[in-house]
């Protein structure tokens, strides 16, 4: 896994967490993982294409989406709804995804990045000789959120790219 491609999702999701949980944040349980990914709580899930290839999911603890949306929407208190959390996790994935892409397309990568979708199942996404999966909780005192990446160069297109 190559860290040049995997540093901006880090740091965006740090300053996108900070700012939005409003708390201080500790990336904590970094592992890479070959194994099948194993849902924790609500997830959604964002597909890269391009010169980068892969996804990543966010998977994130009620009380953390409880605590983002609403600070997204500006009151202190919002009642508990699933639907509620389900869209303020695709809006986080959204946030963080599209800080990424800025400073990968800075870089000179170009792919296209698909809107996050509800990843329902328990398990999915088996990491692969090719493709680890990086896995990070982002612990804060209002709940974790967890990112799990699985990223790569696709070779040709990143080949057709470089310069000679």
């Amino acid at each position: 896994m190559r860290m040049e491609l995997i540093q901006p999702f880090i740091n965006a999701a740090d300053a996108v967490l900070s700012e939005t949980l409003a708390c201080s944040i500790t990336v904590s349980d970094i592992s890479m993982d070959e194994d099948v990914y194993q849902r924790r709580a609500t997830a959604a899930l964002v597909e890269i294409t391009g010169d980068i290839e892969g996804r990543v999911i966010f998977d994130v603890e009620d009380s953390a989406a409880m605590k983002v949306a609403c600070t997204i929407s500006g009151t202190t208190e919002l009642n508990h709804d699933p639907q509620l959390i389900r869209e303020t996790i695709a809006e986080l994935a959204n946030l963080v995804i599209g800080n990424a892409v800025t400073t990968l397309n800075d870089q000179g990568f170009r792919f296209k990045v698909h809107p996050p979708v509800e990843h329902p199942g328990l398990q999915g996404f088996r990491g692969s000789e090719e493709t680890e999966a990086l896995v990070m909780d982002f612990a804060s005192s209002a709940g974790s959120v967890f990112m799990n990446i699985a990223i790569r160069y696709n070779r040709r297109r990143y080949a057709d790219n470089s310069p000679n």
